[in-house]
């Protein structure tokens, strides 16, 4: 019995090729629509994916146990933020937290040897090496010793442009900002892009928080950076540290972003950009099924007379049904699988050309052959109908 089922199928899916063969260019046609339609779905779900790795590895690469606070005025107030902050106070308050550092920012030229490039100005306590997890290439950081001193540390990039093939900028060298020269303690590896701290460490010049009058009249603090010891509550840290620092500043609102929160929340958008990019594949997956019903229409318009003979030979409607029906899966199904691999390789392309570590979607393969395999049933169902519901009699007049 199960051998005689086999046979059957064999030469079931035997006729199916058959047949299709024989529609020449309109079977290519319409292989080439589910082919696109399919390769849609997997590429753009790959590529959704892909973009929120990419965009959650930003924060994740910075740490999540990382918080920054900055201090918008309250209402109406025009009160400036204090040149300095008791952050020991606040590291006391917070036991959970692990180091703390506080910025001032300014920007302005940094000469070397006749060579300017534009740089921001960073008013670094001593503490925040650790809280940024700022990378050293060379010397040391500033540290407490070092508050009144023409001390700094330059980031890489900026190392980079004020250097030449035979003079590069090194330890020990003076760079000239204003009318004061700094000496080179330390210069900073390349450091990752961060959104989330207001700093990009590698255009920048780290000089002891207090130096800043040299630079500025009336430097005040931007930001603090604090970062947490392992497996705490982030949540309660950050209110800790609102309210510790909160007492410090009466006419500023103390803002701590959370990046975990802002992880959660950029997943949860690259999930609808996902959703989004999923409908569009379907849109044009439905113009694929659309091409493989005509195909089958037309397949059926044309073997009426076939259709005829094997009704009067004793082939039921299911049969008839069951055989234009095996016809339209056997054509979504080679299309499916060659979406599958072309969406796949585009998917991947896109990545290499986007910068982006490609990673597979556990859900693009069986969405995408899954979905294609559905679209083809469902578009096969009418003209399988159809044929089989075709009178011997009429079916046989056709010449």
């Amino acid at each position: 019995m199960s051998l005689r089922v086999e046979q059957s199928l064999s030469q079931l899916l035997h006729e199916a090729f058959v047949s299709l063969r024989t529609l020449g260019k309109r079977s290519i046609l319409a292989l080439l629509g589910i082919v696109i339609g399919s390769s849609s779905v997997v590429a753009l779900i790959n590529i959704g994916h892909n973009a929120a790795e990419d965009a959650a590895m930003i924060f994740k690469d910075m740490g999540t146990d990382t918080l920054v606070a900055q201090f918008p005025p309250k209402g109406n107030s025009t009160a400036k933020m204090p040149t300095s902050l008791n952050l020991q106070a606040v590291r006391q308050a917070v036991p959970g937290i692990l180091h703390i550092g506080a910025i001032s920012s300014f920007s302005g030229p940094v000469i070397f040897h006749g060579r300017t490039t534009n740089a921001g100005l960073i008013g670094s306590t001593p503490g925040l090496k650790d809280a940024m997890r700022l990378v050293l290439r060379e010397g040391r950081f500033l540290s407490d010793f070092d508050s009144g001193e023409t001390y700094a540390v330059v980031g890489d990039q900026i190392a980079q442009a004020l250097s030449t093939p035979g003079d590069p900028l090194r330890l020990g060298d003076r760079v000239r900002v204003n009318d004061y020269l700094f000496l080179i303690i330390g210069i900073l590896q390349n450091q990752p892009r961060s959104m989330l701290i207001p700093v990009q460490t590698n255009d920048s010049l780290f000089i002891p928080a207090p130096g800043m009058r040299r630079i500025y009249s009336a430097p005040q603090v931007g930001s603090v950076i604090l970062r947490a010891s392992a497996g705490q509550d982030m949540e309660r840290i950050a209110a800790d540290a609102t309210h510790a620092l909160g007492a410090q500043l009466t006419d500023h609102t103390v803002e701590i972003q959370i990046p975990q929160q802002m992880i959660d929340g950029m997943t949860r958008q690259s999930r609808t950009f996902a959703y989004l990019l999923l409908a569009l594949g379907a849109i044009s997956l439905v113009g694929g099924g659309v091409g493989v019903m005509n195909v089958m229409l037309m397949n059926v318009s044309q073997r009426r007379r076939e259709i005829g003979i094997r009704m009067a030979l004793g082939a039921r409607q299911r049969d008839i049904r069951n055989l234009f029906l095996l016809e339209a899966v056997t054509l979504t199904a080679v299309g499916a699988l060659c979406g599958a691999v072309l969406g796949m390789s585009a998917a991947y392309l896109y990545a290499w050309l986007s910068g982006w570590q490609f990673a597979l979607a556990v859900s693009a393969l069986p969405l995408g052959v899954g979905s294609t395999l559905l679209v083809g049933l469902f578009f096969g169902l009418y003209p399988a109908v159809s044929a089989s519901r075709l009178q011997p009699v009429e079916a046989l007049r056709d010449e």
